[in-house]
């Protein structure tokens, strides 16, 4: 039995920085010595980043906020309780807002059909929380069964979008709302370690909905056919501490390592390899066989390694380099918005890859198809 992912929608918050205001900002903290300076440079003016949303107004002109003085010109240092109440203060309405614009464009689906609601995010926790949000701000049954996904990092959406599935398949008159939400701002701070400044350079808020149901597309509104999924872990030993997402004092810090691009890029062939044995007709072949990708721009080198390994073409790419170029890397959330660029822009039957990294190092990955509405 197919299962669908429906009106996918992508929602940002209402401020937007210049990459390069942001950088400014962080090259002037007085933490920074003159090798942090310089790496701060270089890493914004090389993220292939020019815009960045965030639920943090403090860096423009309003004046200042939890998290930025103008006066001094110095970043604040909220601790991570302070922050988290910041969360469940500005992610709540995110979660609704990505919710309400995924029921909005899916006309032949409507609040009362939602059997299960599955939430997605890393950069903070509350209870009750977004899936209980959504079920009572969207006014869905109070039967409505909901999961929520925490922690997970950047590959999250793939697992939520899995367990989407697994329900729909198991009750084929199961509709189920998923939504990702990533405040990835309020735990930017100023340190010289190179890892953080990366962090800092390319991570930015955002939110992404869908609905994954059984039913077929409707007439006018194309889908993306659910073929399979995949998920592996880099070798033990290698990219367990290249990529991590702790709790800390002010915040939580991520570990970034330069070297991650390499990891991925040594890896990702096998990880192509099984996830085109989901399709009888493309097991065993090569990436060139799959017309469309979408794969999660953790940052610019990482999107230059993998198409270089897997030998993808400018276009095929730029989906996600023009995500990562509008909107910086939304965690979670940002491979949803890569798709539903690639699903405006593809044609019936295209075949779709997408790939997204974490913690671990993990690799997620999935196969679709773009299925024009029928009804």
């Amino acid at each position: 039995m197919p299962v669908f992912l429906h009106a996918l929608r992508g929602v940002l918050p209402e401020t937007a920085y210049a990459q390069a205001r942001i950088r400014d900002v962080i090259r002037a903290q007085p933490e920074l010595d003159r090798l942090g300076q310089r790496l701060t440079t270089s890493i914004f003016n090389n993220a292939g980043i020019e815009t960045r949303h965030s639920v943090v107004p403090d860096f423009g002109p309003q004046g200042a906020g939890l998290f930025y003085d103008p006066q001094t010109e110095r970043m604040l240092t909220p601790s991570t309780g302070v922050r988290n109440a910041y969360y469940v203060e500005h992610a709540t309405p995110l979660f609704l807002a990505a919710a309400r614009a995924a029921l909005a464009a899916s006309p032949h689906l409507k609040a009362a059909d939602i059997t299960h609601v599955v939430t997605v995010s890393c950069t903070g926790f509350y209870a009750p929380g977004p899936e209980y949000a959504i079920v009572r701000g969207l006014g869905l049954s109070p039967q409505t069964q909901r999961f929520h996904l925490g922690f997970m990092g950047c590959y999250a959406a793939f697992p939520a979008l899995r367990m989407a599935r697994a329900f729909c398949e198991a009750d084929p008159d199961a509709v189920v709302l998923v939504v990702c939400a990533e405040l990835c701002t309020i735990h930017m701070h100023s340190v010289n370690d190179p890892d953080t400044l990366i962090a800092n350079s390319v991570f930015a808020d955002g939110a992404a909905g869908v609905i994954v149901s059984a039913r077929t597309p409707a007439a006018g509104t194309p889908a993306l056919r659910m073929d399979g999924f995949g998920t592996t872990l880099t070798p033990e030993g290698v990219g367990e501490k290249e990529m991590a997402w702790t709790v800390g004092d002010q915040g939580y810090d991520m570990v970034l390592s330069t070297y991650v691009p390499e990891i991925i890029e040594a890896n990702i062939g096998p990880v192509l390899t099984d996830l085109l044995t989901h399709d009888r007709g493309l097991a065993g072949a090569a990436s060139a066989q799959v017309q469309r990708w979408a794969i999660h721009p953790g940052g610019r080198q990482i999107l230059d390694r993998v198409q270089g390994a897997l030998e993808l073409s400018d276009g095929q790419l730029a989906p996600s380099r023009e995500v990562l170029r509008r909107a910086g890397n939304m965690s979670s959330a940002t491979v949803l918005f890569i798709l539903q660029d690639v699903l405006a822009q593809g044609t019936d039957g295209e075949r779709v890859a997408a790939l997204a990294f974490g913690p671990g190092l993990t690799v997620e990955s999935g196969l679709f198809t773009i299925c024009s509405g029928l009804d």
